[in-house]
C-alpha cells in the first residue's frame, strides 16, 4: 500500500524568554518524527496533553513551519513549493479543529462557512450552485437543507463539529488531520461524530490522521496507532489489538476505562516527576516515570526499531 504523507526527521522548536531579562529558552515541541500514513486507512496519534500532538497536526499541513525535516505530500515536498503551489495543494489536505464553538466564525451563517473554502481558493460559483453545494454538504453530515440560514450560537456543539466536518470535505480533499475532534462533546454525541467519520471514510475514501488523548477511541476506530512522549514517537502499533511494547504505551492501555466491571483492572500509580520540555534528559524522556529503567535509559536515548511485523518501538527494554 503507497502511502499519502510521508515525515521524515521532523522537528519543531519554540523559543520563550524566561522573564523580561531572562536567556532565551527553547523547547523542541516535536523531534526527530519519521511516520508514514497510508493512503485510504486511518492513522492514529495518541498521548498525553502537551505530547506534540496538535503542533505535529499543524506541521503536517503547513500551518506552521517545521524547524528542520521534511513534509511529503503525495510525492511532493511541501517546503519546496510556492505560497500559490501550496494554496491549490491544501484543496487535497483539510483540518477538522478540536473546539466546534471556536472554529466557525460567530458572524458567519452556515451557508457562508461552507462556502468559505471557495472563496478562499478563488472558486467561484453561481447562486443556483452555491445553494446546491451548501444542501449537499449538509446532506453529507446529516442535517437539513434548513440548517444554512442558522448561525453558530443557534447550533449544538455536535452540529457545530459535523459544519466543521462538511467544511474540511467542501473541496473534496483526499487527506483529512483530524484534533481531538470529539473532545469537547458529551459522550453520546462523540459516538454520533465516529460514526459519521467512519461513514465518511468508507464512503469517499478518505485517508485520516487521528489525533486523540483517549487511547481506547483511537483503538476503536484507528488502522494503525501511533503513540507520542514529549515531542518524540515512542512506539507504533501496526494494527490496534496489538499488544505494546513500550512501557508508556502500557500505562495508557492500562489507564483506559473499561464499563464492564469484569473486565476493570488495578491501575498501577505511576511515579517520578514528567522532565521539562525546555530540558529534556540525554536518555529517555519517560525513564523518571518507567518501572523498567536503568543508567542506560537514563543516559542513553533508544533507538527506533521495527520488528517483521512493522512494530515499531524505542525502548532499551521492551515488553
Amino acid at each position: 500500500m503507497s502511502n499519502l504523507l510521508e515525515l521524515r526527521g521532523l522537528d519543531k522548536r519554540f523559543e520563550s524568554r524566561k522573564g523580561l531579562f531572562g536567556k532565551t529558552r527553547a523547547m523542541m515541541a516535536v523531534s526527530g518524527v519519521d511516520l508514514d500514513v497510508p493512503r485510504g486507512r486511518v492513522t492514529g496519534v495518541v498521548g498525553e496533553s502537551g505530547c506534540g500532538k496538535s503542533t505535529l497536526a499543524r506541521l503536517v499541513l503547513r500551518l506552521l513551519k517545521p524547524s528542520a525535516g521534511e513534509v511529503i505530500f503525495d510525492g511532493t515536498e511541501l517546503g519546496s513549493l510556492s505560497p500559490s503551489a501550496l494554496r491549490n495543494l491544501r484543496r487535497r489536505m483539510q483540518m477538522v479543529f478540536q473546539d466546534p464553538y471556536s472554529a466557525i466564525d460567530p458572524r458567519y451563517s452556515m451557508a457562508e462557512a461552507l462556502l468559505e473554502p471557495f472563496r478562499i481558493q478563488g472558486i467561484r460559483l453561481s447562486a443556483a450552485e452555491a445553494q446546491a453545494k451548501v444542501a449537499e454538504l449538509l446532506a453529507m453530515v446529516g442535517l437539513g437543507a434548513q440548517m444554512a440560514a442558522s448561525y453558530p450560537h443557534q447550533l449544538s456543539g455536535g452540529q457545530r463539529q459535523r459544519i466543521g466536518i462538511a467544511r474540511a470535505l467542501a473541496l473534496k480533499p483526499d487527506f483529512l488531520v483530524l484534533d481531538e475532534p470529539t473532545a469537547s462533546l458529551d459522550v453520546s454525541i462523540q459516538a454520533q461524530i465516529v460514526a459519521l467519520l467512519e461513514q465518511l471514510q468508507a464512503d469517499l475514501g478518505l485517508t485520516y490522521l487521528f489525533i486523540s488523548h483517549d487511547l481506547g477511541l483511537v483503538r476503536y476506530f484507528c488502522d494503525r496507532i501511533v503513540v507520542m512522549y514529549l515531542g518524540r514517537i515512542v512506539e507504533i502499533l501496526p494494527e490496534p489489538k496489538a499488544p505494546p511494547r513500550h512501557h508508556y504505551t502500557r500505562t495508557l492501555m492500562d489507564s483506559n476505562f473499561a464499563p464492564d466491571p469484569a473486565q476493570r483492572r488495578q491501575i498501577k500509580r505511576l511515579t517520578g516527576e514528567i522532565p521539562s520540555a525546555f530540558d529534556l534528559p540525554k536518555g529517555c524522556a519517560f525513564a523518571a516515570r518507567c518501572p523498567a529503567a536503568d543508567d542506560t535509559c537514563r543516559r542513553v536515548r533508544p533507538e527506533f526499531t521495527t520488528d517483521a511485523a512493522g512494530h515499531a518501538h524505542a525502548c532499551h527494554h521492551p515488553l
